[in-house]
């Protein structure tokens, strides 16, 4: 069975990784002002944006998904035929309406395929499984890098449906962003009040950065650090006592807003690095979404696992 995968461009894989297995993105379009770019998870495309519009005016941005028909004309026009079971794991619904509108798009898809894959030769069923990740970014990669596995190494589809599922549940996402002023402005423009002014002025002054979590459709503050090395530092070293403790899947994925050597350079990252190696977790790591950028600043830092859920807690 031809099994296919498909995300949305908030999912923060590696760009060769994406196009060695196959994998089909759902763009979002990023608008600030007259500029407008479809992110296609093209990092080179991403950054030229970044340092031209993000920076500045970056909070400002609207950003648009694949609407429900953008999604059944892509399924119809092409995945139909190139596949026989399609799973299509999303950014978390209570983030974003991709999810939803995935699950609105398969109804027609689903009803209206069989005469599309006839004409090409193909009197099989197809079937469609859209799936929420819960979480978003880096973490996000970490249900997609499971995909790939298990459809390489021959799983049935009924299993890979299970695992997914397992997987998403159990996926956590930590993030530190790097400038609460525009987290706060960022938030204010999209209507939501959870970054108040009081707390991003003494964030800053003080140089406290909060660790925000992602996992089960929601999003939180779970701790504040001083100093944005020392808090990423702290980060890492949480991650890397979940890698010894062990994963549920052998994946680790980070993604930063900005040039890697950038995430490379901060305090902790090269012994997290080792520290997956001498535990056989690989680790994918990748410029943030420019869609994620808009969202919470240029040079934020995220990392993703799937493991049973452990407060976080500094070193």
């Amino acid at each position: 069975m031809r099994i296919g995968i498909v995300v949305d461009s908030a999912c923060d894989l590696p760009q060769d990784f994406i196009e060695q297995n196959g994998i089909v993105v759902l763009p979002i379009t990023v608008r600030i002002g007259d500029a407008v770019l479809a992110d296609h998870r093209d990092e080179e495309a991403t950054l030229g944006f970044l340092h031209a519009h993000v920076a500045e005016r970056g909070h400002e941005a609207e950003t648009t998904p694949f609407t429900v028909n953008q999604i059944r004309d892509l399924f119809l026009g092409k995945l139909v035929i190139d596949y026989d079971h399609v799973f299509c794991m999303t950014i978390t619904r209570t983030r974003s309406p991709i999810y939803d509108n995935a699950m609105q798009a398969s109804f027609a898809i689903l009803n209206d395929y069989k005469p599309v894959r006839q004409a090409a030769g193909y009197n099989s069923p197809f079937a469609l499984r859209v799936l929420d990740t819960q979480t978003l970014f880096a973490a996000q990669g970490v249900t997609a890098v499971e995909a790939v596995r298990l459809r390489n190494s021959g799983e049935n589809v009924a299993r890979i449906r299970e695992r997914l599922e397992q997987v998403a549940a159990n996926t956590q996402g930590y993030m530190i962003p790097r400038d609460l002023y525009y987290l706060r402005a960022r938030a204010r423009t999209k209507g939501d009040r959870s970054v108040g002014l009081l707390s991003a002025a003494l964030g800053s002054a003080l140089d406290i950065k909060p660790v925000l979590y992602g996992a089960g459709g929601k999003t939180e503050p779970v701790a504040k650090i001083k100093g944005f090395d020392n808090a990423v530092q702290q980060m890492f070293k949480f991650a890397e006592g979940r890698v010894r403790a062990g994963l549920m899947t052998p994946t680790m994925c980070l993604s930063y807003g900005g040039e890697l050597a950038e995430m490379r350079a901060l305090p902790g990252y090269q012994a997290l690095r080792d520290t997956c190696a001498s535990h056989n977790v690989d680790v994918y790591e990748s410029v943030m979404s420019l869609t994620g950028m808009v969202n919470v600043g240029k040079g934020a830092v995220v990392v993703g696992f799937a493991a049973d859920p452990m407060p976080f807690k500094a070193a």
